[in-house]
């Protein structure tokens, strides 16, 4: 919840007057500090003074991850190096990585918007927080422990790669918390079941992030291990995780709208459009020192909305994503995004939520080929029905994509696991 200096929970009035004030101070700092920034503006004739208020952000020139490659690795850094603390990057499987540093103002702010994120999910000082995410230049692992530290929990830094060893620690500490990729969370509820140690757990959270899921799945993942998962937002360049999380209503994410102004483009106009209809996300840091971005294009698509929350909480929310601009799979034609996949496999009990999609070229055709796991409970070594159940897949596809795609059910267990963020596309296109 964004609080002013009494405790009460923020008006929009005050919060639209902490942004703007916020925004004329960054233009300044960036246009004075950072020499892309600069001479960005002066390409299309502004100077600080020029932004009155955030009504004026709209003048501003945009920010993409091509920007933080091509100025790679400190060129957009604001402040000296001897000011940066930390850095971290992102992987850099589309390109050059990203590269971002953080003074310890900038840390001391992080662990601030994961620790609200972390009380929105019910944990507190009194809760053992198991950290599953990478360490690392991932700022997944540091920015949910540094989050966890905020609140006084006690964390577990376990990070990924011994699951076995995972849950063998989340049962003999204690753990009520964990902060992980919700493809790995399903994963770990296997291995609890397999182990026959579900009834031994104490987890009664989850804070999730660093891929997109669906509502289903969250579902799936609050009824195997009978807790409440939350979904966390960020990434790399706007922060980390902590830049957005959902409450107890599931109706939205809260945005830490005091560090991070949101909007909502087109993204192919990069007009702005009004709440409630989707587009592109983009952000503003309006606090940062270390690398303060202006009107960063995230590539995520959301809506936006304004309206207090059952909540109380009177922040902004976005909307659970619809899928990302440059993820999204054209095949004959027809948009798909691998969060749709997911939603239709979570209707169909026989089969598991883990999947891949293979997209190749033939004689010029796309063709798409889902491969899907059979759940343990319908596993025989002579599976009956298993035309029936590859039709009955077939089908349900076929509605929510709008096209047909080959149907491969695997076995238990057959298609790999990931313990960071999962990959569930394969589009051999791209290599011909």
């Amino acid at each position: 919840m964004i609080w002013n200096e009494t405790k009460e929970c923020m008006s929009r009035e005050e919060m639209r007057n902490l942004q703007s004030a916020r925004l004329r101070k960054l233009v300044d700092y960036v246009y004075h500090n950072v020499e892309f920034y600069r001479k960005k503006m002066q390409a299309v004739g502004l100077i600080p003074s020029d932004i009155k208020g955030i009504e004026d952000i709209e003048k501003l020139p945009f920010t993409t991850k091509d920007d933080l490659r091509d100025t790679y690795p400190f060129g957009l850094f604001a402040v000296p190096q001897s000011e940066i603390v930390r850095i971290h990057a992102s992987s850099g499987t589309t390109g050059k990585a990203t590269v971002v540093g953080y003074t310890r103002r900038d840390l001391d702010i992080w662990a601030e918007c994961v620790a609200r994120c972390m009380t929105m999910a019910g944990v507190g000082r009194n809760d053992i927080v198991q950290v599953a995410y990478g360490y690392g230049l991932f700022t997944g692992g540091l920015g949910a422990h540094s989050g966890a530290e905020k609140i006084g929990a006690m964390v577990v830094p376990m990070s990924t790669g011994n699951s076995q060893k995972l849950t063998t620690m989340m049962v003999d500490f204690g753990a009520t918390a964990i902060a992980c990729t919700p493809s790995y969370l399903l994963h770990i509820s296997e291995v609890l079941a397999a182990n026959g140690m579900l009834d031994q757990i104490k987890l009664k959270a989850a804070i999730c992030g660093a891929e997109p899921w669906t509502e289903k799945m969250r579902n799936e993942i609050e009824k195997r291990l009978n807790i409440h998962a939350h979904d966390i937002y960020g990434l790399s360049e706007v922060m980390g995780p902590g830049v957005a999380c959902d409450c107890e209503y599931h109706a939205g994410l809260h945005v830490c709208e005091d560090h991070f102004f949101p909007e909502i483009v087109d993204p192919k106009t990069l007009k702005g459009l009004p709440e409630g209809e989707t587009g592109e996300l983009v952000f503003t840091t309006l606090t940062k020192e270390g690398l303060p971005l202006i009107r960063y294009r995230t590539k995520d698509l959301t809506s936006l909305t304004r309206e207090t929350c059952e909540c109380g909480r009177t922040s902004a929310r976005i909307s659970r994503f619809k899928g990302r601009s440059d993820d999204m799979l054209i095949i004959r034609g027809v948009n798909v995004f691998p969060s749709q996949v997911e939603a239709a496999l979570v209707n169909v009990e026989e089969v598991t939520p883990h999947y891949m999609i293979i997209v190749d070229r033939v004689n010029n055709l796309d063709t798409m080929e889902i491969q899907v796991e059979l759940n343990s409970e319908y596993y025989t070594d002579e599976i009956k029905g298993i035309e029936k159940l590859t039709k009955k897949i077939g089908h349900v596809i076929l509605q929510a994509l709008g096209l047909n795609a080959k149907i491969t059910i695997v076995q238990p267990g057959a298609l790999k696991r990931s313990e960071g963020k999962a990959v569930h596309v394969v589009d051999n296109r791209k290599y011909e």
